[in-house]
């Protein structure tokens, strides 16, 4: 109720809110999206550049007439990109306010390089709200009412507590904050809140689920039995749709990817209740580049883009970003013929960086995923290996099931061999905590393996975080 005390603030929320809930419900058409991008997408560039240090240099070659005169061939052109790198170096200098006109301060982890500063000021955390609320509202009430949420996150120096609390708390769901990982809470404590509390939805990482998963079968327990869980919200990680199949077996629960975020770039996609993400165009201006050429990726014959994306937000708030390159892979793709939500379809497909060869063949981390996923029920953790033997990229994929399962283990080797030519053997095992640090590390620090090369610093901070979990 903070914005009832400034009355711009009110108006900022009110204002929000009411154009979430007509662009939810179809009601915008395309010409007044576009008007209202290119307005915002200007206001931004006039914006930053008159408040930060870093983009006043960047964009000091922006003229008035040439910002008026900018259309989507002119931006990708004129305006440069700006990397994590800039923002690594760059650190205060890319704010637009002072951290004393901010209401929060939080940061990227800092595990493999400098932590960067992402304070929120309130027309942050309104605008990205307002969005969240309004998706949130349908899929929450399709699994009925009377929801406490449980909140897996840390909350120190990071948003994941304070946005998802604020977002339940916006649609009257009670909501309780706890981190397992910590030794004030643990495992154990957490998962007796969540049988004592009745809990109803969870948001956490898929690496979380599937270490809940197995510390409640070491406790005797069965997850998809002995819990109430109706909901399983999934962020931080990458999740394919077979993950989220195998985790919802699992719990006996509704998964979803709940949105697709960063903690410098905020909102990028929400989940609807048809279980799809979708891009939040009132709020974020999307671009689709090569990720090795930089230049704009053309939509194919049925309008989809695939490749690197970029973003640039159009509100106005401490930190707003300028053609940020996010370093991560996505497809978009249109709505189809039909549909009432009339923003894009977005799937994440893991980090540039974490393209993979297999024999000559480029693979992502959506695909790698997909391929053990696709193919196995009831995992509750993976972990894949890649070596090299007589001239040929072979696999070792460790599988954490309920039971051994030699009909999906003759089908990864089939599968692998027809889609990379790699050799591959299948083993079940008990993984540690490495697998758990992707949210923390990445995807690729946490799953992979890769004995080609020499370890780098990513899984060098995933087995550090590993050792220190795995003495607890």
């Amino acid at each position: 109720m903070f914005t009832i005390f400034d009355d711009e603030l009110d108006a900022l929320a009110r204002r929000s809110v009411a154009q979430q809930r007509e662009f939810h419900g179809g009601r915008w058409s395309g010409e007044r999206l576009a008007a209202h991008q290119w307005r915002s997408l200007r206001e931004t560039l006039r914006y930053t550049r008159g408040r930060s240090p870093f983009y006043a240099e960047r964009l000091a070659g922006l003229t008035e007439p040439g910002i008026d005169g900018l259309d989507a061939a002119g931006f990708a052109r004129t305006v440069p990109f700006t990397t994590k790198q800039d923002l690594r170096d760059g650190r205060y200098d890319l704010l637009s306010k002072p951290v004393s006109d901010s209401w929060v301060f939080y940061e990227t982890t800092g595990t493999t390089g400098p932590a960067t500063p992402c304070p929120r000021d309130n027309t942050d955390s309104i605008v990205n709200n307002a969005a969240l609320t309004v998706a949130y509202r349908e899929v929450f009430d399709e699994h009925g009412d009377d929801h406490v949420v449980a909140v897996l996150g840390p909350t120190e120096l990071h948003s994941t507590g304070d946005t998802f609390g604020d977002v339940c708390r916006n649609l009257g769901h009670a909501v309780v904050k706890m981190w397992p990982h910590s030794p004030v809470v643990g495992f154990d404590r957490a998962l007796q809140m969540l049988r004592e509390l009745r809990v109803t939805a969870v948001f956490c990482t898929p690496g979380m689920a599937m270490t809940l998963a197995k510390e409640a079968r070491r406790a005797g327990l069965d997850p998809a039995a002995d819990f109430d869980l109706r909901l399983l919200m999934f962020v931080g990680e990458l999740v394919t749709p077979q993950l989220l199949k195998n985790l919802g077996a699992l719990w006996n629960a509704q998964a979803y990817s709940c949105m697709y975020a960063s903690q410098e770039a905020s909102i990028l996609g929400l989940a609807h209740v048809d279980g799809r993400l979708r891009t939040v165009p009132q709020n974020v201006f999307y671009e689709v580049v090569d990720p090795d050429s930089g230049q704009p990726v053309e939509p194919d014959a049925r309008q989809v883009r695939e490749g690197e994306l970029v973003i640039t937000h159009l509100y106005r708030g401490a930190k707003p970003l300028v053609r940020y390159r996010t370093g991560d892979l996505v497809r978009l793709e249109p709505a189809g013929p039909g549909e009432s939500y009339p923003s894009e379809i977005l799937t994440p497909m893991g980090r540039v960086r974490d393209r993979i060869d297999l024999n000559g063949r480029t693979v992502t981390a959506y695909e790698l995923e997909d391929f053990v996923l696709s193919r196995v029920r009831g995992c509750r953790d993976y972990h894949i290996t890649i070596d090299r033997e007589s001239g040929v990229d072979v696999l070792t994929v460790d599988l954490e099931l309920d039971a051994p399962d030699e009909e999906a283990h003759a089908a990864l080797v089939a599968s692998a061999a027809d889609a990379w030519g790699c050799p591959v053997t299948v083993r079940t095992a008990r993984l540690g905590a490495i697998t758990t640090t992707g949210a923390m590390v990445s995807w690729k620090a946490a799953r992979v393996q890769d004995l080609r090369s020499a370890v780098d610093a990513e899984r060098e901070a995933a087995l550090a975080i590993a050792r220190e979990r795995d003495a607890r």
